[in-house]
């Protein structure tokens, strides 16, 4: 018989049957016994903790996230407060060197003040309602930006009641006054502009980015 037509021989090399008892074919070399020893051998029993146990691991997570919410809540202590005030003034105390160094004969930056930061908003407001416009371009208007920013101010309004001086005063609702008057020009503007035939805005007329 040729190599080709010769039938295919399987040997079942399995040492049990599937009732799990001893095959009397099967082969005994010590290989084949630690192989099905290896199979059969019953998996590492896991030992699941106490009940009690895993309730008390689940009351400590839970304190301690009470705990750490009331952390957040409470704030930083004086003293913790105390150190981060002194660590930003050096920075910046550093920062400013630095910048005069590089800028023989330069200011030294003014100190920040009620003044400073309310005209700070203003200045913001104006650039977000295309006040800041190159002449001959059109006007690239913020409107929620701007009314972010003025929405601040009045916000200032309401928390300093009776804690600024006549001139914090008289800048601040000045210069919310102005903002909100201008907040309706440029919306009145845009209102029209829209109304108006065409779908390009006339040049020099405001146009909205977002």
């Amino acid at each position: 018989m040729s190599e080709q037509n010769k039938p295919f021989v399987v040997t079942d090399r399995r040492k049990f049957n599937l009732d799990g008892e001893l095959r009397p074919d099967a082969d005994p070399s010590p290989e084949s016994d630690e192989r099905e020893t290896a199979q059969t051998a019953s998996p590492i029993p896991v030992t699941a903790l106490p009940e009690e146990e895993a309730v008390s691991d689940d009351a400590l997570s839970d304190e301690r996230a009470d705990e750490l919410s009331e952390e957040m809540l409470s704030g930083p202590t004086e003293e913790q407060s105390e150190q981060a005030r002194a660590a930003y003034e050096a920075t910046s105390e550093r920062l400013d060197t630095a910048i005069r160094a590089a800028n023989p004969g330069a200011d030294h930056p003014p100190a920040m003040n009620f003044e400073t930061l309310v005209q700070s908003i203003y200045m913001t407001s104006i650039v977000q309602l295309g006040g800041a416009t190159p002449e001959g371009q059109q006007p690239q208007v913020d409107l929620m930006g701007a009314r972010q920013s003025i929405d601040m101010l009045g916000l200032l309004v309401e928390k300093t009641k009776g804690n600024l001086t006549a001139s914090e005063q008289r800048l601040l609702e000045s210069a919310l006054f102005e903002l909100r008057m201008g907040f309706l020009e440029i919306t009145q503007a845009l209102a029209r502009s829209a109304g108006a035939k065409g779908s390009n805005p006339a040049p020099g007329k405001p146009s909205i980015v977002r």
